[in-house]
């Protein structure tokens, strides 16, 4: 008799515990960030989960970022989407689409009443990730720019100054001869991302029109302009520097990645997020750049635009407005300036919030690390404009794919620069009518 009422006292003690256990809420959150990223996006998840006794966060990778796309897509039709995911800047124009499947932070805000403010966050990131009205439709997560990165032992056997990178495209072609002339490394420059760097980022900082209607932020009928004298400019000089042997071109994507650290190439054009690649992999003296600009279309370059991904929440059946809350409250622990200015310092990422670059700074991070502040000089330069704000363009990894295509054929003799772009223009705005015909609908 005594025993069992021991039993019974011990699972009535037993209860108030598994009760607070039960009532934990849990938020699965999917990601695209392998290996050493993938650690650092689990150290959040575990240092939220340490700070309060509510919420339990769970990171799960989803593998790449297109593949991450799929699954959510497909998880939200079967009504089991995860809480939040991340998804890369191309998938903003998607996820913006996708009506009743996301919830916009700007709506988290609203229904929480867990505040998000779009102004502590850089002004290129902010853009990016925002409504034209300036509402947060996402929250800015891992955000990069684009740099160059050169050889300075390649640089000093060809005789150039290694303290002085190339700041213009003729100096960038110079600087190359000059290499190729001393056979300083295998091949003068490579690129990563080459539609990425070469064009978006040029459009941008040359304030350019890369598509009609704000770059798709004023609205779905936007059209591509790309084959306008600027852009046939550019692709010529790369046609001509790839004939020349001073550019190889190594893929799509980040099929490049390895040019530039492995020693190939003297020059590399790659994110800056690289930077822990380049010092891990390196064996030279290494420098980091701003991209080069052409003074004869715009003296004064603006602000680069952003790579990387951000944050969304994602709606399903019978989702508890305690669940929300628990998304509203670890987006809101993410942005928190320590914990940026964390993920920066170990990611080579750039700080998203103001407040996050500014600690770094105090903390003595960037005169530890020489370069490492270029990235953000480069994304907060001169005024924001409507053309260098960003893309909200649909489909704009099939977009990508086809201007890369049309490269392609024309690094391959099959056709000029101007037939190159007049192409990627003709099928890129046909992509851009179906996806404004199915949103529509």
């Amino acid at each position: 008799m005594k025993r069992r009422t021991l039993l019974a006292a011990s699972a009535a003690a037993a209860l108030p515990a598994a009760a607070f256990a039960q009532a934990k809420t849990k938020i699965v959150w999917w990601h695209a960030m392998g290996g050493a990223l993938g650690e650092e996006v689990n150290r959040i998840a575990k240092e939220f989960n340490a700070s309060q006794t509510d919420i339990e966060v769970e990171a799960v990778f989803k593998g790449t970022y297109p593949e991450t796309l799929t699954a959510a897509i497909a998880a939200w039709r079967a009504g089991q989407a995860p809480h939040i995911v991340q998804m890369f800047e191309v998938g903003t124009g998607s996820m913006l689409a996708a009506g009743p499947a996301v919830k916009q932070v700007w709506q988290l805000s609203q229904e929480t009443g867990i505040e998000f403010d779009p102004k502590a966050y850089l002004g290129g990131v902010r853009g990016y990730y925002s409504l034209s009205d300036g509402r947060l439709a996402s929250l800015p997560f891992n955000s990069s720019s684009s740099v160059m990165w050169y050889n300075k032992d390649a640089f000093e056997k060809a005789g150039l100054d290694p303290e002085k990178p190339p700041a213009t495209w003729n100096d960038v072609i110079a600087a190359c001869r000059a290499l190729k002339a001393k056979a300083a490394t295998p091949v003068p420059m490579g690129s990563a991302w080459p539609i990425w760097i070469q064009f978006e980022q040029f459009a941008a900082m040359h304030d350019l029109v890369f598509a009609t209607k704000s770059n798709g932020f004023d609205g779905l009928d936007t059209e591509l302009k790309v084959n306008a004298p600027p852009f046939v400019k550019q692709m010529q000089r790369l046609l001509d520097m790839s004939k020349e042997g001073l550019f190889k071109y190594a893929g799509r994507d980040n099929a490049a990645d390895a040019i530039f650290p492995s020693g190939e190439a003297a020059i590399g054009f790659n994110s800056s997020a690289a930077r822990a690649a380049v010092a891990r992999d390196a064996k030279f003296r290494w420098g980091e750049a701003l991209l080069p600009i052409d003074p004869e279309v715009n003296a004064k370059p603006i602000n680069s635009i952003i790579g990387g991904a951000s944050l969304w929440t994602m709606t399903a059946p019978n989702r508890t407005a305690g669940e929300y809350k628990g998304c509203a409250q670890f987006l809101k622990f993410i942005g928190r300036p320590d914990n940026d200015a964390v993920w920066h310092q170990h990611t080579g990422y750039v700080p998203v919030t103001l407040a996050g670059y500014e600690l770094s700074k105090k903390q003595g991070y960037y005169e530890k690390t020489p370069g490492a502040d270029l990235p953000i000089l480069q994304l907060t330069r001169g005024e924001v404009t409507a053309n260098s704000r960003g893309f909200r363009l649909g489909r704009m990894a099939e977009l990508r794919n086809i201007f890369s295509e049309e490269l392609e054929k024309a690094l391959q003799g099959q056709q000029g620069a101007q037939a190159a772009l007049d192409a990627t223009v003709t099928r890129g705005n046909r992509v851009l009518r179906e996806f404004e015909k199915t949103t529509k609908g």
